[in-house]
């Protein structure tokens, strides 16, 4: 499994270790471009989740006609080109043009589904918790070495590094991803999207990555600025901020998704990183100086750095196999879209609307969420049947229509039939027999 799954979450962890780079410090470059306003500074920050999220689904569907490969090449090279523009801009449109073009290569719903492809059904929560953790890892990384290069050599410097990484990902992509194994996929209906969309549970997940997202781009927004604005930092040193709140969200992160993946409390390490949500930006809009400030961001860090390793998974447990390119492109189109929204009604009410207002708000929004949450069951385990059809006939694969059983699926490339079923219900054997 390590071997499939680790290139292909070295690529995604690397694109957002690209579009990281900037978070901590775009505000501050860009409010001083040419044509700037709070607006559009929001609009750049979040911008390229906005073409993320409109092309995340049609990229899903070209992977399945086109292939997988060959799709997140395409995405990464649109993400080069887009650095590339960012990185020579001089005014606020053409920022904003490159932020643009660096979402449209929407290649995560893609690599989630590469890694899907590659990894047994039972390996998957830790294939998905893998990606997750180096996305998280990324994003802490990012949060140290953006403000740290930026402020040494310009922030136009960040976007021909995030150029680089997105052309060295596809030598990653090349040399070391295996092809995908044929799979096909045998139900009595069609996906439903109606099923999908009306799935109590995917909805709860979905605006959980909606809000997520969102509240991290507008952290993104008031962080730098007010600590340059209103505490007199400069630049280079808002790495003093970014390093205790890396360095803690990172120590979180690891209990969050051993209890999460290990003991099934997905729906605790949810509430209580919601819980350091409300607290975080309490304290940053009431803080009257810059440690206490300091000390809002890290708590904040410490609750996204909890959500993020098991997002993924999380939202994939409550998916078919034959849903789940699906789910998994809404689900990252709902983050996408909150990302995007998060930056702009970040830009346009930071000017209006007074910050304690604005966070006050957003605690009384969180209680709600964890509320929301609170409904949500913990994923049931189910267990996983292998079975070869040089011994078992697909001829009597119609008996696997049953209640016990919550999906199969024949794997081609390896010439294996898969169950997924409910032990408690149905035993192997029983399945076994099914197929005889």
């Amino acid at each position: 499994m390590i071997k499939s799954v680790l290139p292909l979450s070295a690529i995604i962890a690397l694109r957002f270790f690209g579009l990281f780079l900037v978070l901590p410090i775009i505000s501050v470059y860009a409010i001083n471009l040419e044509g700037a306003t709070p607006t559009l500074v929001g609009i750049v920050i979040g911008g390229y989740a906005l073409t993320q999220m409109i092309f995340q689904v049609p990229f899903g569907v070209i992977s399945d006609k086109l292939g997988r490969k060959g799709t997140i090449i395409m995405g990464l090279l649109l993400f080069a080109v887009g650095s590339l523009i960012c990185a020579v801009s001089n005014d606020i449109y053409s920022l904003l043009f490159g932020r643009l073009l660096q979402g449209a290569g929407a290649i995560g719903a893609v690599v989630t589904a590469t890694i899907s492809d590659l990894v047994k059904e039972e390996q998957r929560p830790k294939a998905m918790a893998l990606m997750g953790s180096s996305i998280a890892i990324a994003f802490a990384v990012s949060m140290i070495a953006g403000p740290t290069i930026g402020a040494a050599f310009g922030v136009h410097s960040l976007f021909y590094i995030t150029m680089v990484i997105a052309l060295g990902s596809i030598f990653v992509l090349i040399k070391m991803v295996p092809n995908p194994p044929h799979i096909t996929h045998t139900y009595n209906k069609k996906v439903n999207l109606g099923e999908v969309l009306g799935n109590t549970n995917l909805i709860k997940m979905n605006i959980t990555n909606f809000l997520q997202k969102g509240l991290m781009t507008f952290a993104f927004m008031i962080i730098p600025i007010t600590l340059v604005n209103h505490f007199e930092w400069t630049m280079g040193e808002l790495w003093k901020v970014y390093l205790p709140a890396m360095i803690f969200g990172v120590i979180a992160m690891g209990p969050a998704a051993v209890i999460a993946e290990k003991k099934g409390k997905f729906k605790e390490i949810l509430i209580i990183g919601i819980i350091f949500f409300a607290i975080s930006y309490l304290v940053i809009g009431l803080s009257s100086s810059a440690v206490v400030f300091v000390v809002g961001v890290v708590i904040f860090f410490i609750g996204f750095n909890m959500h993020e390793p098991i997002m993924q998974s999380l939202a994939s447990k409550f998916a078919k196999v034959h849903q789940r390119g699906l789910v998994l492109g809404i689900f990252n189109s709902a983050g996408y879209l909150g990302t995007f929204l998060g930056g702009m009604i970040g830009g346009m009410f930071y000017k209006n609307v007074t910050l304690s207002t604005l966070v006050i708000t957003i605690a009384i929004i969180c209680v709600l969420w964890a509320i929301l949450i609170f409904t949500m069951p913990n994923p049931a385990k189910k267990r996983f049947l292998y079975l070869s059809l040089d011994e078992y006939h697909l001829e009597n694969s119609k008996n696997l229509n049953n209640p016990s059983i919550d999906e199969w699926y024949i794997n081609n490339t390896e010439n294996i039939i898969a169950i997924k079923y409910d032990n408690e219900k149905i035993s192997e054997d029983e399945i076994k027999t099914l197929l005889k």
